[in-house]
């Protein structure tokens, strides 16, 4: 309804700057045309208010519809994609529907997700995380570069404790069948993801 009427409202701005337009005869004093120029600044001026306030409604209800399809934990939505792709196709196809591969905050949200994801994507699963070491190895950070503050790395096994892959797994996953833990994997496995989406 409020997409309905904004698209209303932006069709009558439309007519109102092309009557003015056709309306104004062609030989004016310099008076009248700065008066007409500035009407018609304002109107441009309100029309590109009128689009960015409709481009923002469409994001918002794009996450809206990502939030009923996927979870919303500490103010973020994420949503499973079952499909099994390698850590870069995953990534590339979260930032191609305005996300990025997801990463928990903190422990609670760690659980929740591992939940939703036992669920979505299957209880013993490993699912890409938007967290590696790629750039310096023993550096683990999300895609953006940033170091990463809460990590869930598997401990159990005292001979190889997670993460210890080296060089050669550089992605991390989180563990469906070891309770939610990360462990560090080749970025070239076939994963099902999980694409996080801030919520505007």
């Amino acid at each position: 309804m409020e997409f309905r009427g904004v698209c209303v409202l932006l069709g009558v701005l439309l007519l109102a700057g092309s009557s003015l337009q056709q309306a104004a005869p062609k030989k004016k004093p310099l008076k009248k045309d700065a008066t007409r120029d500035a009407a018609v600044a304002e109107l441009q001026k309100q029309i590109d208010n009128i689009v960015q306030e409709l481009n923002l409604l469409k994001e918002q209800q794009a996450l809206q519809t990502v939030c009923l399809k996927g979870v919303k934990i500490q103010g973020k939505c994420f949503l499973a994609d079952p499909v099994k792709k390698r850590y870069h196709a995953a990534s590339e196809d979260c930032n191609a529907l305005g996300g990025v591969l997801g990463v928990p905050a903190s422990g609670a949200g760690n659980d929740q997700l591992r939940d939703y994801l036992r669920q979505s994507v299957g209880p013993d699963e490993q699912v890409w995380l938007g967290v590696n070491d790629m750039t310096t190895e023993g550096t683990w950070v999300d895609q953006t570069g940033v170091g990463v503050a809460y990590k869930n790395w598997d401990a159990s096994n005292y001979r190889s404790p997670q993460p210890d892959g080296g060089k050669s797994q550089n992605c991390a996953v989180l563990s469906g069948a070891s309770q939610g833990k990360w462990f560090d994997e080749s970025c070239r496995e076939e994963r099902p993801s999980v694409c996080q989406f801030n919520i505007v």
